[in-house]
């Protein structure tokens, strides 16, 4: 029986290499020169370290074209509240990797509601659907593709 995954994953590898990109840029820009402004990767979550809120303002669109010029779509990014020292400001950015009970719940209620005949199963951080025919497992990827979900999605481990 045809059948492939749904899963929601990250490339860590390209992530860090698209902060190294980010910070080589904002250590070069005039703008940014003496303020110790830098991006930093701790386990799932970026920390973005400036002067001031202003700084961290400009410094988040390097960090989303980096990311996007190594294929990392943004929307896997949920930004965190900025706190203010004294002389530094700092934003976490937290990864989100893996579907949650609420995003995998409204996933397969979209896959029922479409009746397209397929079966759907939550497996922890991935959803499996089945399916007697390839077209019906096709039309369900192209239903999530249309749909408007928080977190980007891949497709995997597709079986005939």
């Amino acid at each position: 029986m045809p059948s492939f995954d749904i899963v929601s994953e990250l490339d860590m590898h390209e992530a860090q290499n698209a902060l190294d990109q980010a910070n080589k840029e904002v250590g070069a820009r005039f703008d940014f020169k003496g303020s110790n402004a830098e991006f930093e990767l701790k386990d799932d979550t970026i920390l973005m370290k400036a002067a001031s809120t202003f700084q961290l303002q400009q410094m988040l669109p390097i960090l989303f074209s980096k990311m996007t010029k190594r294929g990392i779509d943004i929307s896997c990014l949920e930004m965190g509240d900025i706190k203010e020292g004294v002389k530094t400001a700092q934003q976490p950015i937290s990864l989100k990797e893996g579907i949650d009970k609420p995003l995998a719940k409204k996933i397969v209620k979209a896959i029922k509601d479409s009746k397209i005949k397929v079966q759907t199963a939550i497996e922890g951080e991935k959803i499996r659907v089945t399916g007697k025919k390839r077209d019906d497992l096709q039309a369900a990827m192209q239903l999530l593709r249309k749909q408007d979900l928080e977190q980007p999605l891949q497709f995997n481990n597709f079986r005939d």
